[in-house]
């Protein structure tokens, strides 16, 4: 009798979850790029449809700080957006990598029971979020709301959230092109950046009846004021909405992020099979990507929306007045932080209030790189990417690296792929950072997640073309 294993009890479960197909030939680069348009299409729908039976709450949105990088849209079916799956995704990685669940990637029917633990686990925070979503409030009151209704909204945060899991195993699957939840990220933010720069609609100031959209109002003041020169200084400065100087801020990042996106250090392998067969093994200096930014913004993001919760409740709680203190913005009606240890761990918005508190400036960049280093050099222990982990994939694939034996291949790479995770991720923080304290459309965070899965998505396009594929002919 085998030794019984946590992921055996997923068994059972296997025949019911919702499940895509494996492809049974090779798909089309064509095809591929269909179906991730159709996956972004429905996506989008669902972020327009009301959820039905919600009532009118003009109460501030405790999740405001999460938005960014759950891809979600209060209100509509996409409330919850990708958080189940990024929670689902990231604690199995971390269960499997500390060996607590005992999975083999090499063994087929290891690789089905983790996908499907991981996806009812997926379900199951889907399910939980969404009752907690409506008997916390977030809709209305329940005794207003009624049962039926509150069942109902549950119901449908539930079905989307299935919607979501099925889109990002579609593309996952070969169907279409990288990931869903990189898809819908990336999709999400570059939306927010198009809206704040060419966005129609108006704000009232206090003073004055501006557009919002930072071009839109440059041709209106441009058009409608006499005096030129102060309707280009307040384009380009002006506080109360996004403004000129943000937006050629974001181009600057975004180009910058691409520059660093070449940096890497190719370690030469060659094949112990096939003589004469060469090439090289790639570490690159956002060794794990956008994963440490991720990590970073969903740990603050928890602790304001905590903070905020027990400031609503307990204002005159010393502890809880020094972990955060909380105040509605008169122009956007969010809460924003105005003192303790969230107020902090916010980002400057930009150089003036930089110079206005440096003590505020300077902790949060301690912060924000400490935790960037710490996150990446802690993912590639737990993610399978570590210099023992690549040592083994290539002695599996029969490569090895010239001049040195099989046992000193782990040494070899510790020299450049702990250092590569450790700088790679501390050079985002640092982009995070001047992103912010440039002022940059989008969050620093919401930037550098939008460029490094954009380029992601170039390198793909171009590895089909390379192979052959071509996107209209």
């Amino acid at each position: 009798m085998g030794k019984f294993r946590v992921l055996d009890l997923v068994k059972p479960c296997l025949c019911i979850l919702p499940e895509v197909a494996t492809p049974d030939r090779r798909i089309p680069f064509r095809e591929k790029v269909l179906w991730t348009a159709i996956s972004l299409f429905v996506f989008l729908v669902c972020c327009q449809i009301p959820l039905y039976g919600i009532a009118v709450n003009k109460s501030t949105d405790p999740f405001y700080w999460m938005r960014v990088i759950l891809a979600s849209n209060r209100g509509t079916l996409m409330e919850l957006g990708i958080s189940p799956i990024v929670t689902s995704g990231m604690v199995m990685q971390l269960l499997a990598g500390s060996k607590i669940l005992v999975v083999d990637q090499n063994v087929k029917e290891d690789r089905m029971l983790f996908q499907g633990a991981q996806k009812l686990f997926g379900l199951g925070i889907t399910l939980i979020e969404a009752v907690a979503y409506v008997c916390s409030g977030m809709y209305g009151d329940i005794k207003d709301l009624g049962v039926g209704n509150a069942i109902l909204i549950i119901m449908q945060l539930f079905c989307a959230g299935v919607i979501v899991l099925i889109l990002d195993e579609l593309l996952q699957k070969g169907y279409g092109l990288g990931s869903g939840i990189s898809l819908f990220i990336a999709t999400n933010i570059c939306e927010t950046i198009c809206w704040k720069a060419l966005s129609p609609t108006t704000i009232n100031t206090g003073q004055r009846t501006e557009f919002e959209g930072a071009i839109i109002a440059l041709f209106h003041l441009l058009i409608s004021r006499s005096d030129k020169v102060t309707a280009l200084k307040e384009a380009f400065y002006r506080q109360t909405a996004p403004n000129i100087t943000s937006l050629l801020a974001t181009i600057l990042v975004f180009f910058v992020v691409i520059y660093f996106q070449g940096f890497r250090i190719d370690v030469t392998v060659k094949n112990q099979r096939v003589r004469g067969q060469s090439g090289n093994y790639p570490i690159k200096l956002f060794y794990t990507s956008n994963i440490p930014i991720i990590l970073q913004t969903a740990l603050v993001s928890n602790v304001y929306f905590f903070s905020q919760l027990l400031y609503k409740r307990f204002k005159g709680n010393m502890i809880v007045n020094l972990v955060g203190q909380w105040q509605e913005s008169g122009i956007t009606g969010q809460s924003i932080p105005v003192g303790g240890l969230v107020y902090y761990l916010s980002p400057p918005n930009s150089f003036g209030e930089v110079w206005g508190d440096p003590i505020h400036a300077l902790f949060y960049v301690i912060f924000i790189l400490a935790t960037c280093a710490l996150f990446s050099k802690a993912w590639i222990d737990v993610s399978g990417t570590s210099a023992r982990d690549v040592a083994r994939t290539l002695k599996d694939q029969g490569m090895m690296i010239p001049g040195y034996r099989e046992t000193d291949i782990p040494k070899v790479l510790n020299r450049y792929i702990p250092t590569a995770a450790a700088f790679g991720g501390i050079c985002i923080g640092t982009l995070t950072i001047a992103a912010d304290f440039l002022g940059a459309i989008g969050s620093g965070t919401g930037i550098l997640l939008a460029v490094t899965i954009i380029y992601e998505y170039f390198e793909k396009v171009v590895k089909e073309e390379g192979q052959g594929a071509s996107l209209f002919f």
